[in-house]
């Protein structure tokens, strides 16, 4: 893997309701990432956060259900900016959440890099929402239908072009709560799902060999969203969305570890680590730990 990493946060907390989520970079700071990861031979450039708008808290456009749209474009803009300048310059990207909605501005930044970059959505949720379908209008259930160019024109014209990535390159792992509309897409794009059924009947030793040796051949890089809520509460109580019956911090562990042996992982965000409902940083330390397995970590 590129020993050389920079370090973007997104204190983005508008994709959602819930307050919070925007101290998650500087969680993760604190649970002491540069340090674990200088110490694997790692050189780390930490580039701070994107400046994030604070509009008035709940903003709905009146031609839309969007919540904050207009801000958590403008934000994702800047991120996509920023990523495809740590690319350009040689390095890895590794950027902090943030709410999931940061995704539709690295994997703008991310695909102008490649022609056909792979997606693993490790998370509880599908993201495929969009306006006519989210129960909610809350735009971190949308970034991965955004990125297949489904959704709201301000937010799937980021980076200049439209579809970032392709159905048939997605792996989601982890999903145990999908809306009705999510599931639709996933059986109308043929997105390859993971379910927790198939991580209960399968192992995550399986799962990930399968996952691998699904995106090697098709894929020129791969895109790892790690959103903390794919872990269960018990593991990761500090998210905004949890849901019970996750991944367990030591599967998660083991698929990181592989993940790393692979090879595939180009770049990563971790997100949705929410330090005010967390217990003493136990969630950003988590991160921080599978960042250490993702990056080589290794205990002998």
């Amino acid at each position: 893997m590129n020993k050389n990493i920079s370090i973007i946060g997104v204190p983005m907390d508008l994709g959602q309701m819930r307050r919070g989520v925007d101290m998650g970079p500087s969680a993760i700071r604190y649970a002491g990432v540069v340090e674990r990861l200088e110490n694997l031979g790692y050189k780390i450039n930490d580039l701070g956060n994107i400046e994030i708008a604070q509009p008035e808290r709940v903003h709905t456009s009146p031609d839309t259900n969007l919540r904050n749209l207009k801000a958590v474009a403008e934000g994702n803009k800047k991120l996509s900016q920023k990523v495809d300048e740590v690319i350009e310059s040689g390095d890895f990207p590794l950027i902090f959440g943030g709410d999931h909605s940061i995704a539709i501005g690295s994997l703008a930044g991310v695909s102008k890099h490649y022609e056909n970059l792979g997606v693993i959505w490790y998370d509880a949720h599908g993201d495929l929402n969009t306006g006519d379908t989210s129960p909610s209008g809350n735009i971190h259930g949308m970034p991965l239908a955004v990125s297949l160019g489904i959704g709201h024109e301000a937010l799937t014209s980021i980076g200049g072009f439209t579809p970032k990535i392709k159905p048939e390159n997605i792996v989601i792992i982890g999903a145990r709560s999908l809306d009705e509309g999510e599931r639709e897409l996933i059986k109308d794009k043929g997105i390859k799902v993971y379910t927790m059924h198939e991580v209960d009947r399968l192992g995550m030793t399986n799962v990930i060999e399968d996952a691998v040796s699904y995106l090697k051949d098709r894929t020129d890089g791969v895109h790892l969203s790690l959103d903390l809520d794919g872990l269960d509460p018990s593991d990761a109580p500090g998210v905004g969305t949890p849901v019970n019956g996750g991944i367990s911090y030591r599967e998660s562990h083991l698929a990181m570890e592989m993940l790393e042996e692979s090879g595939l992982i180009t770049s990563a965000e971790f997100v949705e680590v929410n330090p005010i409902l967390d217990e003493k940083n136990k969630t950003a330390s988590v991160a921080v730990a599978l960042m250490g397995s993702l990056f080589g970590e290794k205990l002998l």
